[in-house]
């Protein structure tokens, strides 16, 4: 017996056991071993014309033998001789597809597709195998010959037979190991069946450039007989064929024109199994320091697991058309992670067991371009095909707000473009930029209102009078609005009409309008303001003395009512809101950076009843011109403390109710009720 080269009994042992992650990918090495040698075979007889090959005979064959527990894995490739037997397998990490790729780097081109880089793939078969055998015949040889090992000390080299040339693999599978203390065994003969081959083939090798074929299992009608009478039940026999297992040719190397949108689909909904169509299908390849394929899919519905714990982001990653990982998540940010689809690259370093990525910077620079092209056709998408954009964002927008909060408003300006929400002014859903071109002029922020239900948010006091000044508001009806809102802080608007400081400066931009000039143009930095919170500084002079003098006029009245209170709210004032008779009477408002909305959001969490948790500091506006308001003023003036109370806590816990806040005491509010009834 003849011993492995380099330090080969622990160098083996660490290949068995510590480098491969999952015991799977043997079939994957294999297939890729042998997709090698047909490819120096074809590679061979293009650049010697003495070589004779019929490329349509090359291919690879998987069998397997329940019976005597061996999978074979053969290929008509260029095969080896002894030398190369001992220079390939007896020399671990010694790569002869590398060593080949090297030497015939300057002709190789589209001929050549060498998988293989490390020599070390071959022993991914000791993870499943007690024994592998290796018998091979090099092309223009007579002679084969045959290498076996247990991989435990060394290897045998022997005079062969194989009737041409080419290479089988012969691996004799491991008995299974049962569990033992709730932990799981090992199943190998999950290995020696039509469909768990069949699968692994699909999984990982269904892109290797040539046919892998098997002898598959099928079932077919039986003639009938002549004599059959009436009553002839059809009967049916098993039988074998011989079937190309993997489809070969990739749909994400072909040029998009020559693929119908019928073809992604097909491809879409059967490898990522979905029963829709998708939403957006986007085919690109890159080239420059990296070159690859990338065919991304935005689907047409979320996944039911979208956002809970379990659901894994990630695009398939592979290298020459092999499978490298199932989901590589770093190629996707969070807020893109509803984004399927395949990444194609010969151009990126793997780690020795070709399980991941070596150089993360290839990874970000694949990713930062993925992201630019998906942003790019959103916004087309957005542009274009609007009520397909709007179905879309119905799906995944809640990610793309999430992705600006989870960010503190880093992403905001990739990402504010993308939200939609709704507008109470137009009844539709609008962009930000959109909100921005229709601002009357003078308005100096975006006005928006959060809850959880959108009838609601158009009847509340603070919405209404935001509308009547003629300002649209955004009616954000998801949890993560208001905390979106707060991480940007601003929103840029870009090429809007240009604000002039003074009259005169108007004057001479429309001059040069209309002498022929183009109109000058500005980016506008617009505040986002919640309307149920701070001052909107909306009013009018006159409102604002009118609200002045009514609050020195009651100062009283208001610290009864703060009294009665006590510490449910922050203060009592006079409404610069609602300024009209026909307006509520009264609404909550809050003052600091925590709202009503984000209130309740933070209770409905997991910490919703920690002692400490922060809340709302709310104050009590009331409308100074409604007739309520002048029964709470006679109250106050003819000295019946109990009726100021009685008024004070049933117009709070309506506003309350208004904001679809349930009163403290309810059975109370309902007891004052029925007292003034």
């Amino acid at each position: 017996m003849r011993k492995f080269k380099t330090e080969s009994k622990k160098l083996l042992d660490l290949m068995i056991n510590s480098i491969y992650t999952n015991k799977e990918i043997f079939l994957r090495e294999l297939i890729s071993n042998a997709s090698d040698a047909v490819d120096k075979l074809n590679f061979k007889s293009l650049t010697d014309e003495s070589m004779h090959v019929d490329q349509a005979d090359l291919a690879i064959r998987v069998s397997f033998d329940r019976d005597a527990r061996t999978i074979t894995v053969s290929d008509n490739g260029i095969g080896m001789t002894a030398e190369e037997l001992e220079r390939n397998l007896g020399t671990i990490a010694h790569s002869g597809s590398e060593e080949f790729k090297t030497e015939n780097a300057e002709s190789q081109g589209d001929a050549l597709d060498i998988i293989g880089q490390f020599g070390v793939g071959f022993y991914s078969a000791f993870m499943v195998a007690k024994r592998v055998r290796v018998v091979s015949r090099a092309f223009g040889e007579d002679e084969a010959h045959v290498w076996e090992s247990d991989g435990l000390e060394g290897y045998t080299i022997e005079p062969g037979e194989r009737a041409e040339h080419g290479t089988d693999v012969i691996l004799t599978l491991r008995e299974n190991v049962p569990g033992e203390n709730g932990e799981e065994g090992e199943n190998y003969d999950r290995y020696l069946s039509e469909w768990g081959l069949k699968d692994l083939i699909r999984r990982y090798s269904n892109y290797v450039r040539y046919p892998i074929q098997m002898m598959v299992m099928k079932s077919r009608q039986k003639p009938k007989p002549e004599d059959a009478g009436d009553n002839y039940k059809p009967e049916y026999e098993d039988y074998e064929e011989l079937e190309t297992i993997n489809s070969m040719t990739p749909i994400w190397k072909k040029r998009r024109e020559d693929v119908e949108d019928a073809d992604y689909n097909e491809f879409y909904k059967s490898t990522f199994h979905d029963f829709e169509d998708p939403a957006r299908t986007i085919s690109f390849h890159a080239e420059g320091a990296l070159e690859y394929d990338a065919l991304l899919f935005i689907p047409g519905r979320a996944p039911f697991d979208l956002y809970s714990k379990d659901y894994e982001k990630g695009l398939a990653l592979y290298s020459s058309n092999v499978m490298i990982m199932e989901k590589c998540a770093d190629l996707l940010p969070d807020y893109y992670n509803f984004v399927r689809g395949v990444v194609d690259s010969a151009d990126v370093s793997l780690n020795i067991s070709r399980e991941t990525l070596q150089q993360n910077r290839q990874l970000r620079a694949i990713a930062r371009r993925i992201e630019k092209r998906v942003t790019s056709d959103l916004e087309d998408m957005r542009d274009n095909a609007r009520e397909a954009y709007e179905r879309f964002f119905e799906n995944f927008g809640r990610g793309l707000k999430y992705g600006i909060y989870a960010s503190y408003g880093a992403k905001a300006t990739e990402l504010a473009d993308l939200l939609l929400f709704w507008s109470a002014k137009e009844q539709k859903m609008i962009t930000l930029a959109e909100y921005a071109k229709a601002m009357p002029e003078g308005q100096k922020a975006i006005y928006f209102a959060a809850g959880d239900d959108r009838d609601r948010l158009s009847k509340m006091p603070v919405v209404t009078g935001v509308l009547a000044r003629g300002f649209d508001v955004l009616l954000c009806t998801q949890d993560v609005d208001e905390f979106t809102f707060q991480s940007m802080r601003e929103y840029v608007a870009r090429d809007m009409p240009k604000v002039y400081e003074d009259d005169a400066a108007r004057e001479a931009a429309e001059k040069a309008v209309a002498d022929g000039a183009e109109p000058e143009l500005e980016d506008r930095h617009l505040e986002l303001k919640n309307v149920a919170t701070g001052d909107l500084d909306l009013a009018s002079e006159d409102e604002k003395k009118e609200a002045e003098e009514a609050s020195k006029e009651h100062a009283d009245l208001f610290s009864a009512m703060k009294e009665a209170l006590g510490d449910h709210v922050q203060k009592v004032s006079v409404s610069s809101r609602l300024v009209s008779a026909d307006d509520a009477p009264a609404c909550i408002t809050t003052e600091g950076p925590l709202s009503l909305e984000m209130e309740k959001v933070l209770k409905r969490g997991p910490e919703g009843d920690v002692e400490g948790m922060p809340t709302a500091q709310r104050v009590l506006e009331l409308n100074a011109k409604s007739p309520v308001f002048a029964k709470l003023a006679a109250a106050q003036e003819a000295g019946d403390a109990d009726k100021v109370k009685l008024y004070t806590g049933l117009l709070y816990d309506q506003a309350l109710l208004v904001e679809g806040i349930l009163p403290e005491d309810p059975v109370a509010f309902a007891k004052n009720v029925c007292e003034l009834m």
